[in-house]
């Protein structure tokens, strides 16, 4: 087929799950399920966080941002996977396919943003906690907020602009559920050097610099802690730490499972498979790990469903 500039490519091709025909219904169900799982769920939060006056602290101010950050992660995707999959019509449109990517890339890069701040600031709870309403005040809570917000839209700003400047054969087919950069890249019929470059050096700077400020807050705590070392503050390390690594741990396990440990050429279904464990499971288990290891959390969902006014902050 010949080339075709992007104003002339009207839709894209997306080959969806590799799922038998005769399972479509089974799945479907299962995949909706837990997409109004992981909505419910993270909704839930960011309602207590805004309800419960005790709840008002840094921590959860990052926390209810995660959530809306993962309820817009999945739905950016499952909400066109499952129409695929009930209606049996693939296709996307090009201005659709587009705005998947900026919004998917926009939303992993700040989920990975969030979580670099929240370790900052369970290491100013653990390190200094005599200081930890000086340090982590209000205005500071703000500020990195919007900072973890302006370079999600930055960095996916250049690989947008970049990628809309590309061209495409006509019928273009995409082997995923979604519309991946990587893969959308390896779709193009221009020249897509510059593009995979700047993956390379300004994703991989993202990546650096998260994961650095996640290894280097919990070295920290690990150095503190073991300073003096007893089982009650280990107890309340973990139990001050715990849910943060637990999501941090899930969150890059499957990101590395799918971006770092993908499978050869041959066997692409496996990757898309993996794919779902990033997109779809772990948003829907985070609700889970922050509320079951919560006291705090706990607590103000008690309120709501008890209906008490008796106050739960100490």
């Amino acid at each position: 087929m010949s080339p075709e500039n992007q104003s002339s490519v009207s839709e894209f091709l997306l080959l969806g799950l590799p799922i038998p025909p005769e399972q479509q219904g089974v799945f479907f169900a299962l995949f909706l399920g837990m997409y109004l799982t992981t909505v419910l769920g993270n909704l839930l939060i960011i309602l207590l966080v805004r309800l419960d006056s005790c709840l008002h602290t840094p921590m959860y101010v990052l926390l209810s941002h995660l959530a809306l950050s993962d309820i817009s992660l999945s739905s950016v995707t499952v909400p066109k996977m499952l129409t695929n999959m009930y209606a049996q019509d693939h296709s996307i449109p090009y201005a659709g396919c587009l705005s998947q990517i900026y919004l998917f890339v926009h939303f992993s890069c700040l989920d990975s943003f969030l979580l670099a701040v929240m370790a900052y600031d369970r290491y100013v709870a653990v390190c200094h906690p005599l200081h930890y309403t000086s340090i982590m005040r209000d205005e500071v809570c703000i500020t990195l907020v919007a900072g973890c917000w302006f370079f999600s839209c930055t960095h996916t700003l250049l690989h947008t602009l970049l990628m809309n400047q590309l061209s495409f054969c006509a019928g273009t087919i995409i082997p995923h559920f979604y519309c991946d950069l990587d893969i959308v890249l390896k779709s193009s019929c221009s020249d897509t050097s510059l593009n995979e470059l700047l993956i390379l050096i300004e994703g991989g700077l993202l990546f650096i610099v998260t994961v650095g400020a996640i290894l280097g807050s919990y070295i920290r705590i690990a150095v503190v802690i073991l300073k003096v070392p007893s089982l009650k503050r280990i107890s309340k390390a973990l139990s001050t730490c715990g849910s943060h690594l637990f999501v941090v741990c899930l969150y890059y396990g499957t990101f590395a499972g799918v971006y770092f440990f993908s499978s050869s050429g041959k066997s692409k279904d496996k990757d898309v498979i993996a794919s779902v464990m990033y997109i779809i499971v772990t948003p829907m288990l985070n609700p889970f790990i922050y509320s079951l290891r919560n006291n705090d959390m706990k607590r103000a969902l008690q309120k709501i469903f008890r209906a008490k006014d008796t106050p739960w902050c100490h």
